[in-house]
């Protein structure tokens, strides 16, 4: 990359040194530690309500006191010791739990050694605070961040005791709220559907409604709420990301219409299952359609939402231009009013992805087990790196030898589970091979073949462009594109590791390694072409190995 501000120099080994760093890098670390623990199933709860308490009062602290703590640019120590002994308390608990669950010390789960272990998990934690900043700095920091500390204890404390009633709208035999929305979906839905089914079956005391060929029980968790959940959890996370260039309380106004539009889209969504499967099409109306359909929902009114609180001048604090002047003031006021948005860079890397991402929801919404649409994933990919391309010839798409080698090794990362647990194919596996051997040999053929170019040529180019190109580097400076590949840290390729092996479902976990191998890569030599090269070795080798095997599920 060429005007990069970002020395190659920079170290991989670098934790970084200021105050906000180290909290990043203290929710980071605490984040893996759940991931550790998750392996080991536990019959209680560890931390049970200390967890709501001190994931909301930690992200209120760092949120109402952040102008105060970026100020803070002195270099920490790092806890080397505290570090060891924290990773020591994890581990601990970890066999603890292991042996418990295998019958070796089934009697320590009495109510006090279960005391001991969760206090030595809180100990921990303690530890690893401290390891990340020293307690001079956490006590300095509370004080010049008054009365921050207060409103975010008082917040911890109110997701403490609202733990139980949000967990018990989940409770059919509990919930007043839940059954409130309850009983509107499902008098909305019949509502909608008496326009277009005439033989509607309605069960309105067990909240089912249908056809005779095909019905739903509408139970409270599938009334909306979970989309309702995560609408406000974005829209609020939104407004205080852009609250410099949003204005209050008008920007507020835009919650309350999210929400009722997703609930609304909620309603469209099961009134069109219910004739889907009605249709004949069972299989996919609650496999296909049932899940897309409402994430293609959040997805809309996310993004519908987002362009609101940009484009509405009653919303946005600063106007944005109307006119194609390009003078040097109007430039300035652009630059400013993306200060704390985006760089112009960043439509050219998350386009590919995005495209990918949204014709998945379109072709797995009208499948069932076997994605015939899959080529529509190929054909958006390609028109959106089309449309990017003189961008993209300012990489180094260049690569030597490492590339491939470290795709390879990526693919027996891949496989490995299945050749440990000589695990049988699945049903998943069954499905996809039959309906393949069902199609003509020409289709059958040209799925297969779109669905190979797709692993060696689109995916790659798509996700390094969105996790490597974009997060790893976003992480650093908001002016991602100045950042030489070579200088990522080893906190920006961990996070965006965790979010790409996130993305591959039950993969997750061998993605977030196939990651790290792909940014190890493209920092070696700052060359994207490595980390492409990489990657399409490894989904090539895959590909091979799915076609020789019938793995389907690798795919």
């Amino acid at each position: 990359m060429t005007g990069s501000k970002h020395s190659q120099s920079g170290s991989l080994l670098t934790f970084p040194r200021n105050l906000l760093g180290r909290l990043y890098l203290l929710a980071a670390i605490l984040s893996l530690d759940c991931l550790l623990i998750a392996f080991v199933p536990h019959s209680v709860p560890l931390l049970g309500p200390f967890a709501p308490f001190g994931i909301v009062s930690s992200a209120v602290f760092v949120g109402l006191g952040y102008s105060r703590i970026k100020l803070q640019r002195d270099e920490l120590p790092f806890g080397w010791l505290l570090f060891a002994i924290h990773i020591a308390c994890v581990i601990a608990i970890s066999l603890v739990d292991l042996a418990a669950l295998n019958g070796y010390t089934y009697a320590v789960f009495s109510s006090a050694p279960y005391i001991v272990l969760r206090a030595t998990l809180l100990i921990g934690i303690a530890l690893l605070a401290f390891a990340c900043v020293p307690l001079r700095t956490w006590i300095e920091t509370i004080r010049l961040t008054s009365p921050s500390w207060l409103y975010a204890i008082l917040a911890g404390t109110l997701a403490w005791c609202l733990r139980y009633p949000f967990q018990s709208l989940w409770d059919v035999s509990a919930s007043a709220p839940g059954r409130l929305l309850q009983i509107a979906t499902f008098h909305s839905v019949q509502a909608i559907l008496r326009f277009f089914v005439y033989n509607l079956v309605v069960d309105a005391p067990n909240f089912v409604i249908g056809t005779p060929n095909f019905s739903v029980f509408i139970a409270e968790a599938c009334s909306g709420m979970e989309g309702l959940g995560l609408v406000l959890v974005f829209t609020i996370v939104w407004l205080w990301y852009f609250r410099r260039e949003s204005r209050f309380p008008q920007a507020l106004l835009l919650i309350p219409i999210a929400l009722v539009s997703v609930w609304m889209l909620n309603i469209l969504r099961i009134a069109a299952l219910i004739c889907i499967g009605d249709a004949g099409a069972e299989d996919v109306a609650m496999v296909g359609f049932h899940s897309q359909a409402g994430w293609i929902a959040f997805t809309a009114v996310a993004f519908a939402f987002s362009m609101a609180t940009r484009k509405l001048s009653w919303v946005r604090r600063v106007p944005a231009s109307s006119g194609p002047s390009s003078s040097g003031h109007e430039a300035r006021e652009i630059g400013e009013i993306d200060e704390a948005g985006e760089s112009p860079a960043t439509a050219a890397y998350l386009a590919p992805f995005l495209a990918i991402l949204a014709a998945s929801f379109i072709s797995k919404a009208v499948s069932a087990y076997f994605e015939w649409l899959y080529p529509l994933r190929f054909i958006a990919a390609l028109v959106a790196i089309w449309c990017y391309r003189r961008e993209y010839r300012k990489l180094n798409w260049s690569f030597n030898w490492l590339a491939p080698v470290s795709g390879a090794f990526v693919f027996l990362l891949w496989i490995a589970p299945t050749l440990w647990t000589h695990a049988t194919q699945s049903s998943l596996s069954s499905e996809v091979g039959t309906a393949l051997a069902s199609l003509p040999p020409a289709a059958r053929f040209t799925w297969i073949a779109i669905r190979i170019a797709a692993a060696v040529i689109t995916v790659p180019i798509a996700e390094e462009l969105a996790f490597r190109g974009y997060v790893a580097r976003r992480l650093i400076d908001r002016e991602f594109d100045t950042v030489d590949f070579s200088a990522l840290t080893l906190l920006s390729i961990g996070i965006s590791s965790v979010a790409f092996g996130l993305m591959h479902g039950q993969h997750w976990f061998v993605g977030i390694l196939a990651g790290l191998v792909y940014a190890f890569v493209l920092k070696r030599r700052g060359r994207f072409g490595d980390a492409v090269v990489a990657h399409a070795t490894s989904n090539l080798l895959l590909a091979a190995w799915v076609l020789m095997r019938g793995d389907w599920a690798q795919w």
